[in-house]
C-alpha cells in the first residue's frame, strides 16, 4: 500500500469518526430535562382542567336535576337517554341544531368560495387597487363585532331580512370573509406561475384555471380555512343573538341562553346539559377527524 492511499483511507476514518459522532444522539441537558418535564406537568395540569368539565357535563346530562344537585359529583343513577330526548323534541333543539346546519353549512360554503376567489385575485392579478383592496380586508380583522351591531341590525330590518335565516348567513359570510381572505392569501401568491402560464397555453379558461389547475393546488389552506371558519361560525353567538329575534329560526347558542334563563331555578339542568352535549359533539367531531390536517395546513402556510 503506497503513502498516498494510507492518507486517503487515515482521512476516511477520520471523517467517519466525525459523522458518526454528529450523527449519534446528543444526551438532554440538565436544563432539557427541567423544560421537558416542566412542559409534560403543564400540560397534563392544563389537559385535566380541560377534560374533567366535558366529562362532568356529560355525565350530568343523563341525570335528572335533583341527581345534579343532590350528588353532582357522582355517575348518574341511570343511563337512559331521556334528557337528550326530552332536549331534542320537547325544549326544540333538534329545530335549532337544523337551523344551525343550515346557516353554518350555506355560510361556510359561500364564504369558501368567495373568499378563495377574492384571495386568487389579489394574490396573483395586477389589478388596480388590489393592494388597497387587500389592507382594507385586514382592516376588517381589527373592526369590532359589537361596533358593527346597530348598524347591520338596520340594514336587515331595511332589506326585510331581520330575523331569517338567510339575513344571518349573509352576516356570518361578511363576518368570515376577511379572514379567509387575509388566510389564502399567501397560499394561492406562493404557487408557481409556470403552472398558470401552462393552462393558459393549453387552452385552459381563466375559469378552468382556477377551479381545475390552481384551487386543487391550495387545498392544504383551504382545509385550514375551512375548519377555522366552522368552529368560529358553530360558536358564534353575539350575531345571532342580536340580529335573530326571532325564536322559530334560534341557533343552537342562543337558544340555550334563552332556555337557560327562562324558568330561572326550574330549568330542565339535565336536559340543559345534554343540549350543551349535542352542541359540542360536532364540533369535537369535526376537530378529531381534521386536526392533522389542520396542523400540517398551518405549519406549511407559515412556512411560505
Amino acid at each position: 500500500m503506497s503513502d498516498k492511499t494510507a492518507n486517503l483511507i487515515t482521512i476516511d476514518r477520520r471523517r467517519a469518526r466525525k459523522d458518526a459522532a454528529r450523527l449519534r444522539p446528543r444526551r438532554g441537558t440538565t436544563s432539557d430535562r427541567v423544560i421537558g418535564t416542566t412542559s409534560h406537568i403543564i400540560l397534563a395540569i392544563w389537559s385535566i382542567v380541560v377534560i374533567l368539565p366535558l366529562l362532568w357535563t356529560l355525565f350530568s346530562s343523563f341525570k335528572t336535576t335533583g341527581e345534579i344537585f343532590d350528588s353532582p359529583f357522582t355517575l348518574p343513577a341511570s343511563w337512559a337517554p331521556t334528557n337528550y330526548v326530552n332536549a331534542w323534541t320537547k325544549y326544540n333543539f333538534g329545530q335549532m341544531f337544523l337551523n344551525t346546519v343550515i346557516v353554518v353549512g350555506v355560510a361556510l360554503v359561500l364564504v369558501m368560495l368567495l373568499g378563495a376567489m377574492c384571495a386568487y385575485v389579489l394574490a396573483r392579478f395586477s389589478v388596480p387597487g388590489s393592494r388597497v383592496i387587500y389592507y382594507l380586508m385586514l382592516a376588517g380583522l381589527t373592526f369590532p363585532v359589537f361596533l358593527a351591531i346597530v348598524p347591520l341590525f338596520f340594514i336587515l330590518q331595511g332589506i326585510g331580512l331581520l330575523g331569517t335565516l338567510p339575513g344571518l348567513i349573509i352576516t356570518y359570510v361578511a363576518f368570515a370573509l376577511p379572514f379567509t381572505v387575509f388566510f389564502l392569501y399567501s397560499f394561492f401568491k406562493s404557487l408557481p406561475y409556470e403552472i398558470q402560464e401552462a393552462a393558459y397555453v393549453d387552452g385552459a379558461s381563466e375559469w378552468r384555471t382556477f377551479f381545475q389547475v390552481m384551487l386543487p393546488m391550495a387545498k392544504p389552506g383551504l382545509a385550514a380555512v375551512g375548519i377555522l371558519n366552522f368552529l368560529g361560525l358553530w360558536n358564534q353567538f353575539l350575531l345571532p343573538v342580536a340580529l335573530n329575534p326571532n325564536a322559530s329560526q334560534y341557533v343552537l347558542s342562543q337558544g340555550m341562553a334563552a332556555f337557560a334563563s327562562a324558568a330561572g331555578y326550574e330549568v330542565d339542568q339535565g336536559a340543559l346539559f345534554a343540549a350543551v352535549i349535542i352542541t359540542i359533539v360536532p364540533v369535537l367531531i369535526v376537530y378529531i377527524f381534521f386536526q392533522r390536517q389542520l396542523q400540517g395546513s398551518v405549519s406549511q402556510g407559515t412556512s411560505r
